[in-house]
């Protein structure tokens, strides 16, 4: 009976534990699928914040979502002739005016509704890059987009005849996020899920042995003696 008990206990357990790791696991993979996106960096024109060949973790986001200095992934316009989602920074929202550049400090800074942007992650401190002015008031719906290697960045100033080089919102696919807690979370979560996996089929292993057990033989009831003469 002992064994019996024991044999059962094993396959309940088996069960249970094997199916919560593959809720588990395939619910990490299915969110971190949902919730985030991974890339490589194919250029130079992030440089210095991301370089070529970096790889960089971007979050599900709507392109509503975006707020200025934000670093998105999108999808460019055809008239960028690349045919692979690109990685700048928002400078412009709908409604703003962009313009460049002015003079600030001995500095030529970017200015947004007037006011010079901080932009500490350019390279080389230069916020211009190609010395050719441009003023545009972003559309609503639309971003307007800047490489922070300026003087090597194909953006929204080499497209000012299109909506003012705007992009849609609609293009974003993701804002680039340097936290990595969440994604960590999920693999930890994934992980688990396989673990408990690999457990469960061991306890599953356990049960069949103990089902499989011969019990050991019992020895059969001698027959009553039968009297004389009956």
């Amino acid at each position: 009976m002992a064994g019996g008990r024991r044999g059962r206990g094993l396959g309940i357990s088996a069960l249970v534990v094997g199916l919560l790791g593959v809720v588990l696991g395939i619910g990490a993979f299915a969110y971190g699928r949902a919730a985030y996106g991974v890339s490589s960096v194919g250029g130079e024109s992030m440089r210095p914040s991301y370089g070529q060949g970096d790889r960089v973790v971007w979050e599900r986001v709507d392109g509503s979502e975006v707020r200025r200095g934000d670093v998105v992934v999108f999808t460019p316009p055809e008239s960028y002739g690349v045919d692979a989602p690109l990685m700048k920074r928002v400078v412009g929202l709908g409604g703003d005016r962009v313009r460049c550049c002015t003079l600030v400090g001995g500095r030529e800074r970017v200015t947004v509704n007037g006011r010079p942007v901080d932009e500490p992650y350019v390279y080389g401190g230069d916020a211009d890059g190609t010395h050719t002015p441009y003023d545009v008031t972003v559309p609503q719906g639309r971003l307007f987009l800047l490489g922070d290697y300026r003087a090597n960045s194909q953006d929204s100033r080499y497209h000012l005849d299109e909506q003012g080089g705007t992009v849609s919102a609609d293009a974003v696919r993701g804002r680039v996020t340097d936290d990595r807690t969440g994604p960590a979370l999920l693999g930890t979560g994934l992980i688990l899920g396989v673990v408990l996996v690999l457990v469960g089929a061991g306890l599953g292993i356990g049960f069949l042995a103990v089902r499989r057990r011969k019990a050991p033989p019992v020895p059969p009831m001698p027959w009553p003696a039968r009297p004389m003469g009956s």
